[in-house]
């Protein structure tokens, strides 16, 4: 498929469609259960989970079919962790036995990570330019959905 991938319904209403264009009012609406956190995340993925699940799902952003893609961000926030933690214990940069001067594993490990967690931060709304194109309207919603939009504000 070719161009901008189109936005889903949710996101459009939210941000109250900047676009002007028509509604998609035959969207499938999955269930807005909070998703469990897989079994099979790190440590550190899971405890990124246990950050963001709640929230996400309190505004509406996470459901149960979002599970895989706040799971694949976890994962790799906490492969990213690990390799920034294992970069600290090892150099940069590693001579190896025939001479030549090569960078860490953990170093692209860790960039590869960085550019996968920002894929699904901007797909997730978790990074400020995303976020920025969101509008909710705090009195038209629950006291704890205001709470956690209350952290977002200057």
């Amino acid at each position: 498929m070719r161009g901008r991938k189109p936005t889903p319904t949710r996101l459009k209403l939210v941000a109250g469609n900047p676009g002007k264009r028509p509604i998609n009012g035959a969207e499938p609406e999955p269930a807005a259960d909070l998703p469990t956190c897989p079994a099979h995340l790190n440590p550190s993925a899971k405890a990124e989970w246990k950050r963001l699940a709640r929230d996400l799902n309190r505004i509406g952003l996470l459901t149960m079919v979002d599970r895989a893609a706040l799971a694949a961000y976890c994962q790799s926030y906490g492969r990213w962790v690990e390799a920034e933690r294992k970069l600290k214990e090892t150099p940069v940069l590693l001579k190896m036995p025939s001479g030549y001067i090569q960078h860490s594993p953990w170093l692209t490990i860790a960039n590869k990570e960085r550019e996968l967690m920002a894929r699904y931060m901007a797909e997730l709304g978790l990074t400020p330019s995303s976020r920025s194109r969101l509008a909710v309207d705090v009195s038209a919603t629950d006291p704890a959905v205001a709470a956690v939009w209350a952290q977002f504000d200057m």
